[in-house]
Parts: structure tokens; sequence; C-alpha cells
């Protein structure tokens, strides 16, 4: 079985080069959301604890099964810790043998940016040239590029309570020719632009701003409400934009969406894919993509991975299943 590590992961952005890999994640997520009929899905499991999450999430086609082991842990960050880690695994369906065991905690942070670059393929205004990120974390960069692949982002706003997160932020940014305004609070980061990113890593109810507060066309990209207990969006916002969400059951437990039922939502994600509903219907509407992190995204991204590692040829091949002449003779390894 083929082992990725984040040496691996580093090698294979620097050889495809960062912004086209973001494409290549985007259209490998286009791609598997649009045959969403094609898989199995669940919510993913998840184990709950006053100080963090940890969760496990499959998602399987007639060719390969996926799953992802991850946490959340808000206050890691205090402690010197990432707040996020991940692993990661691909298996062949055809016979039940793992192929690729990854590092999913930098992958994690690129498809996670890379679906909400494809909500706004078709969610957002064409002549967005600019957006406000709320929460300049360890997630923060990888939204931004990922936003710059399907608009032509120059201009950034942030807000960050942490002024050293909004400065770590700026120097990893800069370098890449984005313009970084830093901003002294939501209303004042939200006020110019069109896309609103909310990444704030609090695990409490909040609201960022209010309906009014938006500009009118506004798309709102609302990912740190991520598990029960933990929203940044208000009831009256839901109500009043249109929201699209990656998969209903889930997000039910976990997004925006909790503080009401399913009458809150337009669509999946798949349905605007597939063109069976509009992402937008004119250049006055606010739209909310109320992401959550879906198993299908762990999947789309370990199986480029797959390919990209095999085209390198990168990772490292590992004797972590058995070969046996006689697959009836598992105990002959003992001997």
């Amino acid at each position: 079985m083929k082992v990725i590590t984040i040496s691996d992961i580093q090698q294979l952005v620097q050889k495809e080069g960062l912004k086209p890999f973001f494409n290549a994640v985007i259209e490998y997520l286009q791609e598997d959301f649009s045959r969403w009929d094609e898989f199995q899905f669940s919510p993913r499991y998840a184990a709950h604890y006053p100080h963090g999450v940890i969760e496990l999430m499959p998602c399987s086609d007639d060719q390969l099964f996926s799953y992802k082991l991850v946490n959340g842990h808000p206050g890691n960050p205090l402690k010197g810790d990432l707040s996020v880690v991940a692993l990661g695994q691909l298996i062949q369906v055809s016979n039940g043998y793992p192929v690729m065991l990854s590092e999913m905690t930098l992958l994690t942070a690129i498809r996670t940016a890379a679906v909400s670059a494809l909500g706004a393929r078709y969610m957002a205004r064409d002549d967005c040239d600019s957006l406000a990120i709320i929460g300049t974390g360890a997630q923060a960069e990888f939204q931004v590029v990922a936003m710059s692949c399907v608009r032509p982002i120059k201009t950034v706003y942030c807000y960050d309570v942490d002024n050293e997160a909004m400065k770590k932020f700026s120097s990893n940014l800069k370098p890449l020719g984005f313009d970084i305004v830093h901003c002294d609070s939501v209303a004042e980061a939200i006020a110019n632009t069109h896309i609103v990113i909310t990444a704030t890593a609090a695990k409490t109810t909040q609201r960022i701003a209010t309906f009014e507060q938006f500009q009118a066309g506004t798309h709102i990209h609302a990912m740190g409400g991520d598990c029960p207990g933990k929203t940044e969006i208000d009831l009256d916002m839901l109500h009043r934009a249109r929201v699209v969400v990656e998969y209903l059951p889930q997000s039910l437990i976990e997004g925006e969406i909790q503080q009401g039922d399913a009458s809150l939502v337009y669509a999946e994600l798949w349905e605007l894919v597939n063109g069976t509903k509009k992402g937008r219907e004119n250049d006055k509407e606010i739209t909310l993509f109320d992401s959550v992190g879906f198993a299908l995204e762990d999947y789309s991204i370990l199986r480029l991975v797959h390919e990209l590692t095999e085209k390198h040829q990168l990772g490292q091949e590992m004797d972590l299943i058995p070969e046996l002449k006689d697959p009836k003779n598992l105990f002959s390894l003992l001997g």
C-alpha cells in the first residue's frame, strides 16, 4: 500500500504549481458532484467533547471507497497544536484492499477551499474582483487562493480578533500578488465587496453581521459553523438569502441551518453543478453556501492525489497488507 506524507504533498504541489493544483481539485470536485447518484453517502460519525470533536467521514462509488479521520479542536492553537489534523485512506471496492493512506491535514485545507470556489462558481456574481474574509486562521489563505481560481480576486479585506493572525495572513498572501486590507471590524470588511467568507473557529453561536450590512448581490461562503451548537449566521439571514448546502442530512446536524429546518434550503450543491437549479437569479440577490465539509470532497482529492502521485512517482510503498501464497493460511506469518 502506498503511503503519502506531508513531504510528498509539498513536492506534488511544487511539481504541479499552486494554482494549477487548486484548479485540478476544483475540477475533480465538479466531476464528482455531477455524478452524485453514483455514490453511497451517510452523515459523518462524530464524537463530540466540550473541547472538540473527532469524526469519521466515509464515501464510496462502485470503484473506490474513501474515508477520512479528522478532528476539530478550536482551542488547540493556544497550546501550540493545530486545530484540525487528518488522515485519509482510499480502498478498492473490488477486493477491499487499501491502495493509499495519506496525510489529510493539508489536503483537507485545500479541498475545503476548493469546494468554496466550486460554490462561488455558481453562486457569486461574475464581476467580483475582491472578497472579505472574517477569520484569518489556518484555513484563510487556502480560501483566497481557491476563490482566485474562479473569480479575478485582487483585493482581500480581512478581519480577525487576533492581529497576529492577520499579519500572518498578509505575509503569506502578499507575495502571491493580492492586495490585503486589514479592517477594524466585520462591518468594515464586508462594506465594499460581493464575496464574504466566514471562517471563525469559536465553538459557539454567534452573529457575524445582519442581513442589511451585506451589499446587495453578495455571495456568502459560511464555513465556520461545522458542528452542533456552532454557527456564524443568524436565522433571519437564512430566511432571506438563497441557501445551498452540500448534503442536507449532515447540514441539518452541523450547519448554519441547524437553527431551523430543511425549508431554509434552496438546493444541494450537486443540483447547481448539474444545472437542475440556478445558483443565482440576478445581481442583487444574496446567496449563501452553508458548507460544513463533506466526505465526497475527501474522495475527490484522494482520487486526484492517487493519480498525481503515480504520475510523479511520489509516496512510499509499505508492507501493511499481508501477501500470502495461501490466503487461508494467515497464521503462517507468525511461524
